[in-house]
């Protein structure tokens, strides 16, 4: 069949829709890990000096974020293949990004010296290996269907799915690192980011055999990367995104990162003690021992727990107001409503521990109302493109979004471990000075605060509102029905 083929129907079996997000799921398990405990894992478990792990995480993220992303989204494109162009990417990533994410997270027996060496080669394959997995993944979403509906409804079922893991990997993977090590963290974290490994690699086994590519481009549509990076170029809502992903997983991995320093240097122990320990108390008593004995990480756990909750809860809701709001108006009200209580950490005392829970869970709500749809307005911004251009460039697009979100993340976690060595943070010390304390405070708050306020501006210069989708959507449907043969 000569044509942009599109199968007639456009909906989407629940057994794809679950089969898709189940790739997120795996992913999650790594990127999750890398937001919440890569600054920790390489200052307080590794052993790297705060300078040193700073400065491993930004060369090597954006390394990858500039160098890795944009060569696997040209690659990705012109895949042609008898499973199409992004799936195959997915079966032959998954083992090797397996086994690289148990390694990177290692400790061996080297000097500090071979410590670093080993550091630089391992994240760098990590990055490369998620990258390769990873963007053709996200690009998958742009090509199962054509449907603004059924792309709204596949991206929740996907966030649903990303937010089962980092409910998993914030609210209980201290506790079981520290089980699981008997009180070695570094033995601890190798044997469960393993089973994760394995875990991963059949989750995106599955995403494999359960979906399909239905929206092809013409056989006689080719472009050139320069075509396809002029393209980009002049194209202001993927320039807008581009800046919105990388602002907003600056945030991620500011705040994700630092709460796990933020318990343990701030948040006043006994109070923390008194809060969770009903909580704790009853689900010992029902056989749900996930929290250990610590307060610290069971109150980090828990803390993270509600946040998660109530982000899908969120997730569950987003759908309904983008279909009925559009995605630009609820992203932008909702990104500035979860700010606000990032804010609000700053006016608390250690001892406030039910006001931190409250915001937490405040956050959690409305920045879960965003999370579908960051993805679902980058596969619209593919539309855009398509429907501007009469080209369709999916991968590179979702490229330049991965480049947004690992110089995001890599930004993020680089700050968080500068910001800490400014505030005079010793790593592994049982006591902080007063400087160290109010920096951990700093990262939860103010810090982090800054670039979902830029994100949330921004947005009023994004031009796909809710009467722009729906005219993209009717006249690509009409110009995808002509080409059918």
């Amino acid at each position: 069949m000569h044509s942009n083929t599109i199968v007639p129907s456009q909906k989407l079996s629940v057994v794809e829709k679950v089969g898709y997000s189940l790739g997120d799921l795996a992913a999650n398990l790594v990127f999750q890990t890398l937001v919440t405990y890569l600054a920790y894992f390489y200052t307080d478990i590794y052993g790297l000096q705060t300078g040193h792990a700073s400065l491993l995480i930004l060369v090597v993220g954006l390394v990858a974020a500039f160098g890795f992303n944009p060569v696997i989204g040209a690659l990705a494109d012109r895949t042609a293949s008898r499973w199409g162009k992004f799936r195959p990417w997915i079966l032959f990533t998954a083992v090797p990004l397996g086994v690289v994410s148990m390694l990177a997270f290692t400790t061996p027996a080297f000097a500090y010296s071979g410590k670093v060496i080993y550091a630089v080669i391992t994240y760098s394959l990590l990055l490369l290996l998620y990258a390769a997995n990873n963007l053709p993944y996200a690009a998958l979403s742009g090509v199962i269907t054509g449907d603004m509906g059924e792309r709204n409804s596949l991206s929740a079922y996907r966030f649903v799915a990303v937010m089962f893991a980092q409910f998993f990997v914030q609210a209980f993977m201290l506790s079981i690192i520290e089980s699981a090590g008997h009180g070695d963290k570094s033995q601890g974290i190798e044997k469960v980011m393993t089973w994760l490994a394995v875990i991963g690699t059949v989750m995106l086994l599955i995403t494999f055999f359960t979906t399909k590519e239905r929206i092809v481009p013409r056989p006689e549509q080719k472009s050139s990367l320069k075509e396809d990076l002029c393209d980009l170029s002049k194209n202001k809502p993927w320039i807008i995104m581009l800046v919105l992903t990388t602002l907003v997983f600056i945030t991620l991995a500011m705040k994700g990162g630092s709460y796990v320093y933020y318990f343990n240097n701030y948040v006043d122990k006994a109070s923390l003690t008194q809060f969770v320990s009903p909580v704790v108390n009853f689900l010992n008593s029902i056989g749900l021992n996930f929290f250990g004995e610590d307060p610290v990480s069971a109150g980090f756990g828990l803390f993270n727990a509600g946040g998660i909750i109530c982000m899908i809860i969120g997730i569950t809701c987003s759908k309904r107001f983008a279909d009925k709001f559009g995605k630009r108006d609820v992203f932008g009200v909702c990104l500035f409503l979860s700010t606000i209580f990032i804010l609000a950490f700053i006016l608390y005392p250690p001892q406030s521990v039910g006001l931190m829970f409250a915001s937490q869970i405040l956050h959690g709500f409305f920045y879960g109302l965003t999370i579908p749809l960051l993805w679902a307005m980058i596969a619209d911004v593919a539309d855009y493109s398509e429907w501007k251009n009469n080209r369709r460039a999916t991968a590179i697009i979702f490229s330049a979004m991965m480049v947004g979100l690992k110089a995001g993340l890599t930004l993020g976690s680089s700050l968080l471990t500068w910001i800490l060595g400014l505030y005079n943070y010793v790593p592994n010390s049982t006591t902080q000075n007063d400087t160290a304390i109010q920096g951990t405070k700093m990262l939860v708050s103010v810090y982090p605060s800054i670039p979902f306020l830029i994100g949330a501006a921004l947005l009023f210069f994004y031009k796909i509102n809710k009467k722009v989708e729906v005219q993209i959507e009717h006249d690509l449907k009409q110009k995808r029905s002509k080409q059918q043969v």
